[in-house]
């Protein structure tokens, strides 16, 4: 009898080690816009609510990533359609620059939106910049340039601590080959801002980090890679300190991910394959996964499974109702909402 609890032990417990699969189901799926109408390509979307409960996306689009007439476009959506989009941000400084990877970010308990995106050539010399709504995302304020050295949440949606504080999931592409993550913190004023590093003495090239909270107070990272993984760092101490970057057993095929804490579990939309010869390879299929720990991850839903196409750069929120929102890059030409009951 004894012999055979042990073996009933030794299948039985690494098969429930992730607890309860999420019995998620998609209660909408729909387009941002009309394809075709407002611009060629659109990437890298974010999603927020607004204080009225009404929601709000945005998204870089224009003729091709990287040119100089991309902009910062947005939609808000009242419950029951997304308005038509419009230019909420541009890249005109000096001259005109492209604008990349917008951020919606809005603290619990206020009303200002923040809108953060960057400005530049390309990655390795874009800025940071924020603009601000006050009424829902109908208007926004002048843009504003971020201090020096400080670019912002680069993709992923910043988090607010227990004081008031705000940190910022933020990298930088150094060059081609190296990539270094970082977190940003600002204060509850949102004025001054510190960087502080993400374990720049490893070897691992990793950008666009998500913020997720543990019940111990602990904060984790979980990072896009150039190495095949979905990498992850920890804070003990509020962000000011950062442990070695280690592998999750998530491949990850050099793509964005963001994950959140859902109930009793952790999400993340990933894209579920190995790297390719270019950086745009791997992109077809979009997933979600749980896991109770951050570290071990298990599949439940499938968003895309595709042959070939590109489905990338998801962001997920919960709302003040409970519902899940995923929006992503559906193949350059449109952006993809899903609506999700988690329960």
């Amino acid at each position: 009898m004894k012999v055979f609890y042990c073996i009933f032990l030794l299948f039985v417990v690494p098969y429930f080690s992730l607890g309860q699969i999420p019995n998620a189901k998609i209660l909408k799926s729909e387009f941002i816009f009309e394809q075709g109408k407002y611009f060629a390509q659109c990437h890298a979307s974010s999603i927020e609510e607004a204080k009225n409960g009404n929601l709000l996306t945005t998204w870089f689009a224009g003729s091709h990533e990287g040119n100089q007439d991309v902009k910062i476009w947005g939609s808000i959506y009242n419950g029951n359609k997304w308005s038509a989009p419009q230019v909420w941000a541009d890249g005109i400084a000096d001259k005109t620059y492209p604008c990349w990877n917008p951020v919606l970010f809005r603290k619990e308990a206020e009303s200002t939106i923040y809108l953060f995106y960057k400005v530049g050539p390309n990655p390795r010399e874009w800025w940071g910049m924020m603009k601000t709504s006050k009424d829902n995302g109908k208007t926004w304020s002048k843009p504003e340039r971020l201090p020096d050295g400080i670019l912002g949440p680069i993709k992923n949606k910043p988090k607010e601590l227990a004081n008031g504080s705000v940190i910022a999931p933020s990298s930088e592409e150094l060059s081609e080959t190296r990539w270094l993550a970082h977190v940003e913190i600002a204060d509850a004023k949102m004025k001054n801002w510190k960087k502080i590093p993400i374990d720049h003495e490893s070897s691992f090239n990793v950008i666009q980090p998500s913020i997720v909270f543990h019940p111990d107070n602990s904060i984790q990272v979980l990072c896009r890679s150039r190495e095949g993984s979905v990498f992850t760092s920890w804070s003990k101490d509020q962000g000011k300190s950062w442990s070695k970057l280690e592998k999750t057993n998530l491949i990850n095929p050099n793509s964005g991910t963001d994950a959140i804490a859902v109930g009793n579990n952790y999400w993340i939309v990933y894209n579920p394959d190995i790297p390719g010869k270019e950086w745009w390879e791997g992109r077809a299929k979009l997933n979600i996964a749980y896991s109770k720990d951050g570290l071990n991850w298990e599949k439940f839903l499938a968003l895309e499974n595709n042959d070939k196409g590109e489905f990338s750069y998801p962001t997920i929120f919960q709302d003040s109702k409970g519902k899940v929102h995923i929006t992503y890059t559906y193949d350059r030409v449109n952006i993809k909402h899903l609506i999700i009951d988690p329960k």
